[in-house]
């Protein structure tokens, strides 16, 4: 892969803190959400944005964008030159590590990019202008080939992967937020608040429609409490069907089953936003 024309990388240097199996849960997701994307892409080119101080998710997202679409090539990109230099050993056939930020260095457009736990440290009034930056860098929608476009995931979790919060953004903007834990660690739904993506975790609080969310799944999951008897993944599904009396889930019992609950954006977005 050639990359693109050098220019100053833009962004800031993250912690770079990463774990095997650490995006695991995001991973999967994205191979059942956007895997038939790939597969019918000329050039289903994936991009592992600010992967950290190890390439371990760069090499698991190739093994597991794989597995849905066979032709996908990953590239990870990060703008800490050394990072860099101590990834390029790792690269193999379909896997190569450049250096860059937001611009994303890559020829064309991505029909994937994975940015998770980089905006973290941004302010969150930089984050509307970093999403639309890395949108406009996706491949467009094709309507004719019944194609939505190139996707943005971009979220938090914490170090081992057990608690995971993202958005999917296309082309247009963002499209869904997604809620994905281990149910044998939960105590309630709203444990997962302390992993909202940077535009929402300072809008839980009242008033804010992310907070009356995070309320109404730890009703439905104090109402689901019979359920426990069958294990934690039956008490999470009633829950979740609870929830789309009121709340418009885009999924459906197979992602419930994986510790998984996807909104439309529009009804979690900030006020104002």
């Amino acid at each position: 892969m050639t990359p693109r024309p050098a220019s100053a990388p833009v962004g800031t240097v993250t912690r770079g803190t990463t774990n095997p199996n650490r995006l695991r849960r995001m991973d999967r997701w994205i191979a059942a959400a956007h895997g038939a994307e790939l597969r019918r892409a000329a050039d289903p080119l994936a991009v592992d944005l600010g992967y950290g101080a190890a390439p371990w998710t760069a090499l698991e997202l190739l093994h597991r964008l794989r597995t849905a679409a066979p032709r996908t090539r990953v590239a990870g990109v990060e703008i800490d030159p050394a990072r860099v230099a101590s990834a390029r050993p790792y690269e193999r056939e379909g896997l190569v590590f450049l250096r860059g930020g937001f611009e994303i260095p890559v020829p064309g457009s991505p029909v994937l990019v994975r940015a998770a736990n980089v905006l973290r440290q941004y302010d969150e009034g930089e984050v509307a202008g970093v999403w639309r930056r890395l949108c406009a860098r996706l491949a467009p929608a094709d309507q004719a080939a019944g194609s939505r476009g190139g996707l943005l995931v971009e979220g938090t979790c914490d170090e081992i992967g057990r608690r995971h919060v993202w958005v999917a953004l296309g082309p247009e903007g963002p499209r869904t937020v997604t809620f994905a834990t281990r149910l044998g660690s939960l105590d309630r739904p709203s444990d997962l608040a302390e992993r909202l993506p940077k535009a929402l975790i300072h809008r839980n609080v009242p008033g804010e429609p992310v907070h009356a969310f995070l309320r109404d799944f730890d009703r439905a999951w104090a109402a689901a409490a019979p359920y426990a008897s069958y294990g934690a993944r039956q008490r999470w599904i009633r829950a979740v069907r609870d929830l789309t009396a009121d709340w418009p889930v885009t999924d459906g019992p197979a992602r419930w089953r994986q510790g998984e609950v996807t909104v439309r954006w529009g009804a979690l977005a900030p006020r104002g936003w």
